[in-house]
């Protein structure tokens, strides 16, 4: 019997989804939990977001915007860019996706540097592609051996900058020297979920380098620094060129109504970006301080998240801070076992964290 379907999704593990925090409390027997692991903006959605929402939502019966006319326009106001040169997604996953669908056939080859985000060696193998990964050094991205890694099968390549799940950075220059020297029948996607949240003003940003390589695809989200995780909506921009091919392959309403509308105004709350950057920054000040007195590693980060080097396996950790109410991410997925993961909480929940944390260890030493 010939199998259902190719070896690359015979491969693949399902992504396992977590329960609803209020299921796990009920299991556990515990209350008032507090999530960690996502990423996510602590305070909440963008307010100017929620109120686009609630104005939006009578159309509820109307489809949506299929061009998505409204928020590109916004977003070609913010980059510099014309329309045409940006594509939605629902979610930035959605533009990895279609660029895969797009860009790459089965038996193809794609690049990335590894540990990274999940999902670009997921879709690629879902797509009968194959994943080439080059292993990280010092915790960053070697353009070098992700250059060295390009064969001449070699059609889309990879870069997570901040990385995820490191939260290290590349800069300018060194990106400008590595595209430079990319053949350009490769398309590049730089993938700046938090690009927001950097401090170094010499890190890469995709709008400097469109010029420099014709196959760049720069992918951004609205999940992160706006508060918008749970409406999925994301964009790209690139040359006009690569965005028609996959607005082709794009479903017509793949951006919903909602998402868009919310997504638009968020781009103009000011106060709310302010707020989210400053509680960022005193809560990874103040978590590193707290970990260094407990003795543990905490790298450094250019983004709302870090990693930790824990004593006993990431996985114990996570499963001890689970029961005292506390979610936070173990990284055996990423290849990095000995280290657990968290995004920066309110106040109180940075300081939740730090006492379950301490908890735990101690608890473990006895």
């Amino acid at each position: 019997m010939k199998p259902l379907t190719h070896k690359g999704v015979e491969t693949l593990v399902p992504y396992p989804p977590g329960k609803p925090i209020e299921e796990l409390e009920r299991e556990l027997g515990i209350f008032g939990s507090i999530k960690l692991a996502s990423n996510e903006n602590p305070l909440g959605p963008s307010p100017m977001a929620v109120k686009a929402i609630v104005e939006k939502i009578p159309n509820l019966h109307r489809y949506p915007d299929g061009s998505g006319y409204y928020l590109k326009r916004r977003l070609g106001q913010l980059l510099s860019l014309p329309m045409e040169q940006i594509i939605l997604g629902n979610g930035s996953n959605e533009i990895i996706e279609l660029i895969i669908r797009t860009f790459l056939a089965p038996g193809d080859e794609a690049v990335q540097a590894f540990p990274t985000f999940l999902v670009y060696e997921k879709m690629v193998l879902g797509a009968g592609g194959l994943m080439i990964s080059v292993p990280l050094k010092d915790f960053r991205i070697g353009l070098d051996d992700v250059h060295a890694a390009v064969t001449p099968r070699t059609k889309i390549i990879f870069i997570n900058n901040p990385n995820n799940p490191t939260g290290t950075i590349l800069l300018k220059d060194e990106m400008l020297r590595f595209l430079e020297d990319i053949p350009r029948d490769i398309v590049v996607v730089l993938d700046e979920a938090y690009i927001e949240f950097t401090t170094d003003p010499n890190v890469a940003r995709g709008e400097d380098l469109l010029a420099v390589c014709p196959r760049l695809i720069v992918l951004r989200t609205f999940s992160k620094l706006y508060g918008l995780a749970g409406l999925r909506i994301g964009y790209g921009f690139a040359q006009p060129e690569l965005i028609d091919y996959m607005n082709r392959v794009r479903q017509p309403f793949n951006a919903n109504a909602l998402a868009q509308a919310g997504a638009t105004a968020a781009l103009d709350d000011r106060d709310f970006v302010a707020r989210t950057l400053d509680t960022t920054r005193a809560g990874l000040a103040f978590l590193h301080a707290g970990l260094r007195e407990m003795g543990l590693e905490a790298l450094p980060t250019q983004t709302n998240y870090f990693l930790i080097r824990v004593p006993i396996p990431g996985k114990r950790v996570f499963e001890r801070m689970l029961h005292e109410g506390v979610i936070i991410r173990a990284m055996d997925s990423y290849g990095l076992p000995e280290f657990i993961r968290i995004n920066v909480g309110l106040p109180e929940e940075n300081e939740r964290f730090l006492n379950a944390m301490k908890k735990v260890l101690e608890s473990e030493r006895r």
